[in-house]
Order: structure tokens, then C-alpha cells, then sequence
């Protein structure tokens, strides 16, 4: 694997960790600008909106320049958002600096996997794919709660004046690391939006939407969910936070193992599991041990899919993956945006912080269910193709001719 993965690692440390830390610091925010835990649950819808627009916005801008000039500008607006946030007056302020921040999140992972996924040969296609979000992945063992830790000691504003810095080191590694590549030539928008013609391509990005917004329907709302439930005191929000990481890491490997050889059965396999941890976690939230295993699971299982998922759109989308790469790391946080305002909705309704989990479980096998639909759909148009190539008899051999 080329040194430059780690580049793009580097970058989605600084991007995972400002995403996730806010779950830990919902409740200290929330306090501070004297709002609910529901309300400020839109620091958490907002940023994923701020994704789902900014990914198809800054990567037609980007066009223009090299992916490498483009991942550079992305890791600069997102030291500006993070700044804003870390400054802000009021939470509306807040709000619009997380927005901010949110606007590079989607563009640098599209880019980031186009990126990734051209330096190395096609049969590794997938892991170096997950060689990057392994940056996201253990920004969620080492930044999240090293980010949560500070906020509770030294207030949250800190937290993302570090983030802040976090990019700046991202900034240098993308800079320093990352090869230069020339702008792509011949490729036009009307191309990179043929391939949202395509139902594998759209199926494919509504799977991330319905998958991961089940992991994101329960993990909002872990902070008060694991002190008013599972019993756990605010400070061990921090280590549960780190194990949630673990399993992140542990199934980003897993999916990136097996998605180049087992792409379909390892999303059956991974949104199959995830419905029914998270269907278990709102009684399994009741006990500190059952609650602890429960969040490694959802880990594990949650990120089994990003690999895959991503791979897919990239072979649906091959000529122009550009634009379909960015959009779906928009769909994973469209996922987010819908899960965290049913989580807020169903908290708010006073169904008690358990209830999320079945928000989640429920758009888990909505996901399950595309992707079973998918597969037959698959079947079903390649099929006949070779059926026919089976049953078209060979030309017959022209004779020499003597003469």
C-alpha cells in the first residue's frame, strides 16, 4: 500500500474526530447554551446535512483544480469550521461553524477513495478504500475520547480548537505525502451524473443512508443513554466511547478484507447482525456489561458495511466515480441527519432514551431488504445475457481457399 493512504488517513482522523466527539459533549454543549439534549442533537443533524449538500457542491467545484490542490482546500475549510465552532458566542454560531466543517467532510472521502482506490491494482481496490477510513475509524479509539476527556476537564471549546489543530497536521500530511495528479481530463458533469441513472448506483447509496443511519440512530444519543440507563458515570462515557472505536476499526478491516472477493454476502451478513444488536440494545442498554459489548458490536457490524458500500459505487459508477464516490459519503450522513432527528423525535415523544435503538434497527433492515433487492435485481439482468451467450452457436470455419 502506498505511503500516500497514509495522508488520506491522516486527514480522516482530524474529519472522524470532529464528526463523533460531539456525542460525548451533547451534554456539557447543551448546558452551556441552555438548550435540550433533543435540541442540541441539531449540532449533530446539521454537520450530516452540511455533508449530504457539501459533497456533490465542492466536488463540482473541485473539477477545476487537482485532486490534490482539491483535498488541501477541503482540509483549510475545515480547519475555518472548526475554529468558528470552538469560538462560537451562541449556539445558532455553533451551528453554522459545524455546518462550516461539514462542507469539506464529504468532498475529501469521495475524492479521498477515488484517490485511494487508483493508486493500488484493482483486486486491492477495497482495502486501500478502508486503509483511509481507518483514519475515521481509530479517530473513534484515540481522538473521540481524548477530544471528550478534554471537554469535560477543560471545557468543550477546547475540544475543537484541538480538532482545529488536528487538521492543520492533516493539512501538511496531504501536502507533504499525497502525490501531485493532474486535473481529469475528458471526463465531463454530464458524465459523473449518468451515473445516477443507474438503479445499482442509487440502491447502492440508499442502503448507506438506511445502514449506517441505524448505527447513528443509537450512537447520538449514547452519552445520556449510558448515564441514565446503563448507570455509568459521565467520565466512563469516554472508555465507552473507545471501545464503540475498537469495534469500528475491527469491522473496517473485516469489510475491507472481504469486500473485493465477498461483496454482497458480507453486507447481508453485517445489516443482518446489526438489526438485531440494535433491536437488543434497549435491553441490553440496562446493564453496564451487556451495554458495553452491545456498543463494540454495533462498531463492528456498522463499519463491516463502508467498505463494501463504497466499493460498490465506485464499480457502478466506473468512468466517472468521482461525483457518485462524494455523494455517497453524503448518503452516510444524510443516514445520520435522518437518524439522529427520529432519535430526538421518539426521546422527545418521551419514550426514554432506549427508543432510538428501534429507530435503528428498523432502518437496518430497510437496508437489508435493498440490499436483497439489489442482488436479485443483479441476477435477474445478467441472467438472460448468459443465457444467450450460452446458446449462440459459434461462427463456422471459413474453409481455406486453394488455389
Amino acid at each position: 500500500m502506498p505511503l500516500a493512504l497514509l495522508a488520506l488517513a491522516i486527514g480522516a482522523f482530524g474529519i472522524g474526530t470532529t464528526e463523533f466527539v460531539i456525542m460525548g459533549l451533547l451534554p456539557d454543549v447543551a448546558a452551556d447554551f441552555q438548550v435540550s439534549i433533543p435540541a442540541a442533537g441539531f449540532l449533530v443533524t446539521g454537520y450530516a446535512l452540511g455533508v449530504v449538500l457539501g459533497a456533490p457542491l465542492m466536488t463540482v467545484l473541485g473539477t477545476r483544480v487537482s485532486r490534490k490542490r482539491m483535498l488541501m482546500i477541503l482540509m483549510g475549510l475545515f480547519i475555518a469550521g472548526n475554529v468558528v465552532t470552538a469560538t462560537a458566542p451562541v449556539f445558532e454560531v455553533m451551528v453554522v461553524g459545524r455546518v462550516i466543517a461539514s462542507l469539506a467532510h464529504g468532498a475529501f472521502f469521495g475524492i479521498g477513495a477515488v484517490v485511494a482506490a487508483d493508486l493500488v491494482a484493482p483486486q486491492k481496490k477495497a482495502g486501500a478504500i478502508a486503509l483511509m477510513f481507518t483514519g475515521l475509524t481509530v479517530a473513534n479509539v484515540v481522538g473521540v475520547p481524548v477530544g471528550t476527556s478534554i471537554g469535560q476537564h477543560a471545557g468543550w471549546r477546547s475540544t475543537f480548537l484541538v480538532v482545529a489543530a488536528l487538521g492543520v497536521v492533516g493539512l501538511l500530511g496531504v501536502a507533504r505525502l499525497v502525490p501531485e495528479q493532474p486535473r481529469t481530463e475528458g471526463v465531463r458533469l454530464r458524465q459523473e451524473l449518468a451515473a445516477f441513472r443507474n438503479v445499482q448506483v442509487l440502491l447502492a447509496m440508499a442502503m448507506t443512508v438506511l445502514g449506517f443511519g441505524g448505527v447513528f440512530a443509537a450512537i447520538t444519543y449514547v452519552s445520556p443513554m449510558m448515564t441514565e440507563v446503563a448507570g455509568y458515570s459521565a467520565s466512563a462515557v469516554t472508555w465507552l466511547l473507545v471501545l464503540f472505536g475498537l469495534g469500528m476499526v475491527g469491522g473496517n478491516l473485516l469489510g475491507g478484507r472481504f469486500a473485493d472477493r465477498h461483496l454482497m454476502p458480507l453486507l447481508f451478513v453485517s445489516l443482518s447482525g446489526l438489526t438485531l444488536v440494535l433491536a437488543l440494545f434497549t435491553l441490553t442498554a440496562h446493564n453496564k456489561i451487556t451495554a458495553a459489548v452491545t456498543l463494540v458490536l454495533i462498531g463492528v457490524l456498522g463499519f463491516a458495511t463502508v467498505p463494501p458500500l463504497q466499493k460498490r459505487v465506485l464499480d457502478q459508477a466506473a468512468g466517472a466515480p468521482t461525483l457518485a464516490s462524494a455523494v455517497n459519503i453524503g448518503a452516510f450522513n444524510l443516514g445520520n441527519a435522518l437518524s439522529a432527528w427520529l432519535g430526538g423525535l421518539v426521546i422527545g415523544a418521551g419514550l426514554g432514551y432506549t427508543a432510538p435503538n428501534w429507530v435503528g434497527a428498523a432502518l437496518a433492515a430497510s437496508a437489508l431488504v435493498l440490499a436483497l433487492a439489489s442482488r436479485a435485481l443483479e441476477r435477474r439482468t445478467t441472467t438472460p445475457s448468459r443465457l444467450v451467450a450460452a446458446h449462440t452457436p459459434e461462427p463456422a470455419a471459413v474453409p481455406a481457399s486453394r488455389s
